[in-house]
């Protein structure tokens, strides 16, 4: 079975994503490093990385990633954001860095007033002066795939190829599938016929070793809306089977896996737990 786990609050310290993932017996944990509605974050500590480290190694929690903030646009055609941008970027590889995590999960960005292929420049521009001013960091630069909802970049595979293809060190980007994105992109993963051509034509344009990392999520939204909207694992339009079919994926049962999905608690259990167990269901109801 796949590495399972969630995005979880670092409130009251880095450490504190660890105890709540390992509490519901998670086996990863996705974090932001900062405030993601902010630009910059204050410095994060010696003790805060020790305590980080040390919990990491303690409770057994494996493949920590972090997510940038949503306030950065590497495709945005205004310079004066791009640049704050791409700084920005920079700096959470570094924090990442520091902690030790193995990628910073980023939407590509949105063109905004540009084009698509502009947009596609200025991304390709921004991660290679990023990766420029961050050499020897190891911390994966990790391109998410989208729903395309606006101007964002980033939901046909073909612009993530196109990417990795046109920066100067492609071996430092990998690609984090969110099933919730893709399915809103429009590509189908419900059969069991769909979902091997989706990953077939994944595989074709960029290759399924550069997936390092997967957000489940349901969607709230049908099939090719264009529109990001989360749901609970078996409670959207994407359903059971599609988790089926990755969670049972030989391909990639060492890739990580995190939801995203709404916290909160029903009937008194915690939903993140309750969406666990309906992941770890399918495991275990595999088909033949």
């Amino acid at each position: 079975m796949p590495p399972l786990g969630a995005h979880m609050s670092i409130a009251g310290g880095y450490y504190k994503a660890v105890e709540a993932a390992a509490t519901l017996e998670m086996d990863c944990v996705q974090l932001f490093t900062k405030n993601n509605n902010q630009w910059a974050g204050k410095p994060i500590s010696t003790q805060d990385v020790e305590d980080f480290k040390n919990c990491l190694k303690q409770l057994g929690i494996q493949h920590p990633v972090a997510h940038d903030s949503y306030l950065i646009n590497l495709a945005s055609p205004d310079d004066a954001l791009w640049a704050k941008s791409r700084d920005a970027f920079a700096h959470e590889l570094e924090r990442a860095e520091g902690l030790g995590l193995i990628g910073v999960v980023m939407h590509p960005g949105a063109a905004v007033g540009s084009t698509p292929e502009d947009g596609l420049a200025r991304i390709v521009t921004a991660l290679d002066a990023v990766h420029e001013s961050t050499a020897g960091v190891e911390t994966l630069t990790l391109l998410e795939t989208t729903a395309g909802q606006g101007t964002t970049l980033g939901a046909k595979f073909e612009e993530l190829a196109w990417i990795i293809d046109h920066v100067q060190t492609p071996d430092r980007i990998g690609v984090c599938v969110d099933t919730c994105h893709i399915f809103a992109a429009g590509y189908p993963l419900i059969e069991a016929a769909d979902y091997k051509a989706t990953f077939a034509e994944f595989d074709r344009l960029i290759g399924v070793s550069r997936i390092k990392a997967f957000h489940l999520n349901d969607s709230l939204k049908p099939f090719g809306s264009r529109v990001d909207r989360h749901a609970h694992i078996g409670r959207g339009t994407l359903g059971l089977e599609p988790f089926r079919h990755l969670l049972n994926d030989k391909r990639f049962t060492k890739v990580p896996m995190y939801l995203e999905t709404n916290k909160g608690e029903e009937d008194g259990e915690d939903l993140d737990a309750i969406n666990l167990r309906t992941l770890k269901s399918l495991v275990k109801s595999r088909k033949t």
